[in-house]
């Protein structure tokens, strides 16, 4: 059994977000303005790929960049933010029209958008770089998110106690273009497939009321 339960663990690790993905260039995404209609959160859950994929299936949501944030190092790359030298995870930040999706229902889509109660991993992915992290921006952001936390761990959704850091926001760097929309671009891809794809389909479980209506049951 034991032996079993090795092999299993090997193969999902061959699997993982960051697996045999490199950088062939050093082109990154552009991190936009926002409008004059938008607000601008930013959440980490493990691979961004599911993140944001999750997040834009919102409605609300106009547009999301995979990033990275909560570290030390200027402008890292992949590369870099999977050494687990820099301090930084792996982040979505979301631009979304505040009078058609608020805070509290974005941070309550992101505790449903990836296992908060894992530490330092989500599912196949294992480090820091995965971290469980939401970031606020004003006093009323962290009230929310800390209430939100009370409120899910209460709900008893999850069998253990949820584990995300909540921190100020400091710095967002957009990852490499290859990243964004990643989830759409690759769906056969067996990462996407295995990993990505039922976290997405239990997201839109949880949150099919805030749905943009394409993505609906």
């Amino acid at each position: 059994m034991k032996k079993l339960t090795l092999y299993l663990a090997s193969v999902l690790l061959l699997f993982g977000c960051a697996n045999g993905q490199t950088s062939n260039s050093n082109s990154f995404a552009a991190v936009p303005k926002p409008t004059a209609n938008e607000a601008v959160a930013t959440f980490g859950g493990g691979c961004f790929w599911s993140m944001s994929e999750a997040l834009q299936e919102l409605k609300g949501v106009d547009k999301v960049v995979a990033g990275y944030a909560g570290g030390h190092t200027k402008n890292p790359t992949y590369e870099e933010v999977g050494s687990r030298t820099t301090g930084h995870a792996e982040v979505t930040q979301v631009y979304y029209n505040p009078k058609v999706i608020s805070y509290a229902t974005l941070a309550e889509a992101f505790f449903f958008a990836h296992n908060p109660t894992e530490l330092n991993r989500q599912g196949p992915d294992v480090g820091t770089d995965y971290r469980s992290i939401a970031f606020y921006r004003n006093a009323n952001e962290k009230n929310i998110l800390e209430n939100t936390i009370k409120k899910v761990n209460a709900s008893g959704h999850y069998s253990d106690k949820i584990v995300t850091q909540v921190e100020p926001f400091k710095v967002f760097y957009p990852a490499e273009k290859y990243h964004q929309n990643y989830y759409r671009l690759h769906g056969s891809s067996p990462y996407i497939q295995r990993v990505s794809v039922p976290k997405v389909m239990k997201f839109r479980k949880a949150m099919n009321d805030e749905l943009k209506p394409e993505f609906k049951k």
